[in-house]
């Protein structure tokens, strides 16, 4: 098939599981074009039927902001009748999918298709603006498929939207064969030259991550034994991680490494992985982690449980239980064995229930019930 895919490229989860799929679809022998204002950041090298369309934005005097959702519009529909599109994929409901709307009535007779991905904060947060609220509906109704990344997310479209409609659910994937437990020595002789234990936390650093959180169990754990906080990413509350770090005195202990292409290898070396977040339709760092063997503590909220296995290969907790999350950390650290017995258990799970080759298979399918109509 023909596979025109929009998404956010920058650091997020959504980005990171549309290109990701992409990919994979890539390599299964589809035609897939890329439809965004930028690089994807996980699309950085040439991949064999993968093509890249930049939306370049419409500066004028008398619009004060560019109107991207217009412009990608155009664009959609111009990669659409170039390459005779059979679908639309868009990640994100609030603008893609409203661009995609209008990129299928510029084109007519009803081609491409339109899948929407939705993949959380979409939903939870945008759609439910209620000055978006009747455009993201609009946005979903006029989808020919909606997919949702987990259960919960399923359910929370439905009572936010109040809807009927079909929404199928695919989780998030990982490419086990690239996130491995794979021994890095030199690497974590790097960040942790004296042996400490490190714990991990990646995300965008949005106040919804929660990370000084992250920064807090940090400092619990850092009072008991050696440790360090390797900080993979950036975004808004990163002044505030460093702030936190500052004032407990950790700020030696705490690395900020910035957005990473080469996410698996700082995984892989990690011995727990920190998600405190406030809200998680998924979880796709936690999974990341788990098929690196690493054990999650995590925050029990959205789609973690459908990841996590509290007890197994990992730990749950209400969001800002600090105490409890730090808790958590020292006493697996404190026993090896059942250490070990975590690690192994996050990789199982991983590889059973998330690998790609298992759920990209799923969109194929997906794919070919919407194109029947």
């Amino acid at each position: 098939m023909k596979i025109g895919i929009t998404c956010y490229p920058t650091y997020g989860g959504s980005g990171v599981v549309a290109t990701e799929l992409g990919k994979a679809l890539a390599q299964r022998g589809h035609e897939i074009h890329f439809i965004s204002y930028s690089l994807p950041f996980r699309l950085q090298h040439y991949h064999e039927r993968i093509f890249f369309h930049e939306v370049e934005m419409v500066t004028y005097p008398l619009l004060e902001h560019p109107p991207y959702a217009i412009t990608l519009a155009a664009k959609m529909s111009e990669v659409g009748a170039q390459v005779g599109l059979d679908l639309f994929h868009v990640h994100y409901a609030i603008p893609h999918a409203v661009s995609a709307f209008l990129a299928r009535a510029i084109l007519g007779q009803g081609r491409p298709r339109i899948i929407t991905t939705l993949h959380g904060t979409d939903i939870t947060l945008v759609g439910n603006d209620r000055s978006l609220f009747p455009m993201t509906r609009f946005a979903l109704e006029q989808s020919d498929g909606v997919t949702c990344v987990s259960r919960y997310l399923q359910g929370k479209t439905r009572e936010v939207f109040d809807t009927h409609r079909p929404l199928v659910v695919i989780p998030n994937f990982v490419d086990t064969r690239r996130f491995t437990p794979e021994a890095r020595p030199h690497l974590r002789d790097h960040l942790a030259p004296h042996g400490e234990r490190i714990l991990a936390h990646l995300s965008n650093f949005r106040p919804v991550k929660r990370v000084p959180d992250a920064v807090r169990v940090f400092a619990q754990v850092r009072a008991r034994l050696a440790a360090k906080l390797v900080l993979i990413g950036d975004g808004q509350d990163g002044p505030l991680a460093l702030h936190v770090a500052r004032c407990l005195g950790v700020e030696r202990d705490v690395i900020f490494l910035g957005k990473q292409d080469d996410v698996e290898s700082l995984l892989a070396i990690a011995d727990l992985i920190l998600l405190p977040s406030e809200e998680e339709a998924f979880g796709l760092a936690a999974l990341e982690a788990m098929s690196c063997a690493v054990p999650v503590v995590a925050t029990r909220v959205g789609g973690l449980p459908e990841v996590v296995e509290d007890g197994k290969n990992g730990f749950l907790l209400p969001p800002g239980d600090v105490e409890g999350m730090a808790r958590a950390c020292l006493g697996l650290l404190a026993d090896p064995e059942r250490h070990g017995e975590f690690r192994t258990a996050a990789r199982q799970r991983a590889v059973s229930h998330f690998d790609t080759s298992l759920i990209v298979p799923q969109y194929e399918s997906y794919y070919q019930e919407i194109a029947r109509g």
